[in-house]
């Protein structure tokens, strides 16, 4: 683990931009539990996560017009239980950091692994989130 004063910078990167710190298996449990669609994005302290996915996420969710109901994030080798929780709900999928998964309705619809956002640069990792909102996390109208 990283001393906390190193990680505020790269955990704030993401609260700012309106995901929940969910810090402890409870916290994740209680957020995947609400109804509709959650953000899930695995945090981490690595130069992918820094450069590509980070700036990916923030991109994404600045200019898409369709977004998940919840967003929320862990933050992998520092919150340990509550990454575990979270990479839990990824069913069978092996544990990678950064990740971002969609859910809906606590199942899994969406996940991006760390080997695709090491193949990709912040504006694609953007692109095909805001695509994969559009995909998942559009509200339908019933009528």
């Amino acid at each position: 683990m990283y001393p906390e004063l190193m990680v505020i910078p790269m955990r704030e990167e993401l609260t700012r931009a309106g995901i929940k710190e969910t810090r402890t298996a409870e916290d994740v449990d209680a957020a995947i539990a609400t109804p509709g669609t959650t953000l899930l994005v695995v945090n981490s302290i690595c130069g992918c996560a820094a450069g590509k996915m980070r700036p990916g996420v923030r991109m994404a969710i600045a200019n898409a017009a369709n977004l998940p109901d919840h967003k929320i994030t862990v933050f992998a080798g520092q919150d340990r239980e509550a990454t575990e929780r979270a990479r839990g709900y990824f069913e069978g999928n092996p544990p990678t950091s950064p990740a971002i998964a969609i859910l809906r309705d606590g199942k899994l619809v969406y996940l991006m692994q760390r080997y695709i956002i090491e193949q990709s640069t912040a504006p694609q990792i953007a692109g095909e989130l805001v695509r994969a909102f559009d995909e998942f996390c559009a509200k339908t109208t019933v009528q």
